[in-house]
């Protein structure tokens, strides 16, 4: 029996003694007087705040501006440096976030020049992935939220032998994404290869989209399916 495995188990005075005061040690605390610590919270917060403001100015935006083939003004990230695979054309409109740490991942195989385009005043919330075989377009003011994937591959063949011999899926299967403008997406969706999305519509949490959505509606679930219309604002079957 180890050392730790005895005095964590043995009813000898010493190891009780021990396991008392390492309790002790762990639990100890000091007050808190509000005119000592809160000058004190001041001063951390706002050194924080000029760190991540100068490292964010400094390294993440200017690198993701490396990735770009070209951006407009007030293109902005977060406090991480996104990560990018592979060769393709990064292109973001004016006034575009793309904040947290994102993922974006260009095939080689099915393009040239794979196209990631990001349009005017849209943002990109937090753990995004693109997965870019050909093209996948977000159109102008767009909201993405955090955790949503997006891919215009499917990545593997269908065919279980294929698939089983570590083949790429055939060219056909890798269909560009289309957003629109002023679409909403929420945390978790995925939006597949060959969708577009009309201008207004809203994708639900965790929505798997596999389809085309047209513009005004709200789709959810598992395929998504059109729950509201935007236009009337009822529901549907109400």
């Amino acid at each position: 029996m180890s050392l730790y495995r005895t005095l964590a188990l043995s009813d000898h005075p010493l190891a009780q003694a021990l396991r008392s005061f390492r309790r002790k040690v762990l639990n100890f605390s000091i007050p808190a007087p509000r005119f000592v610590y809160l000058p004190v919270l001041w001063i951390v917060l706002g050194l924080r705040h000029v760190w991540y403001f100068l490292y964010r100015v400094l390294v993440c935006e200017p690198l993701f501006k490396m990735y770009c083939r070209s951006y407009g003004k007030n293109l902005h990230t977060g406090v991480f440096v996104h990560r990018v695979h592979g060769k393709g054309d990064l292109v973001a409109g004016d006034n575009v976030t793309v904040d947290g740490k994102c993922h974006v991942f260009f095939a080689a195989r099915f393009a040239e020049r794979p196209r990631l385009e990001i349009g005017n005043n849209s943002g990109v919330g937090h753990n995004c992935t693109f997965s870019v075989g050909k093209r996948i377009t977000i159109g102008n003011n767009c909201r993405i939220a955090i955790n949503v994937n997006m891919l215009d591959s499917p990545g593997h063949p269908m065919d279980p032998e294929r698939r089983l011999a570590s083949e790429a899926p055939d060219i056909d299967s890798v269909r560009p994404i289309t957003i629109g403008n002023n679409v909403w997406i929420g945390t978790g969706a995925v939006i597949l290869p060959g969708v577009t999305i009309g201008d207004n519509s809203v994708i639900s949490v965790g929505a798997i989209v596999m389809s085309d959505v047209p513009a005004n509606v709200v789709v959810a679930g598992n395929p998504a399916r059109k729950i509201m219309s935007l236009e009337s604002k009822q529901a549907i079957g109400a």
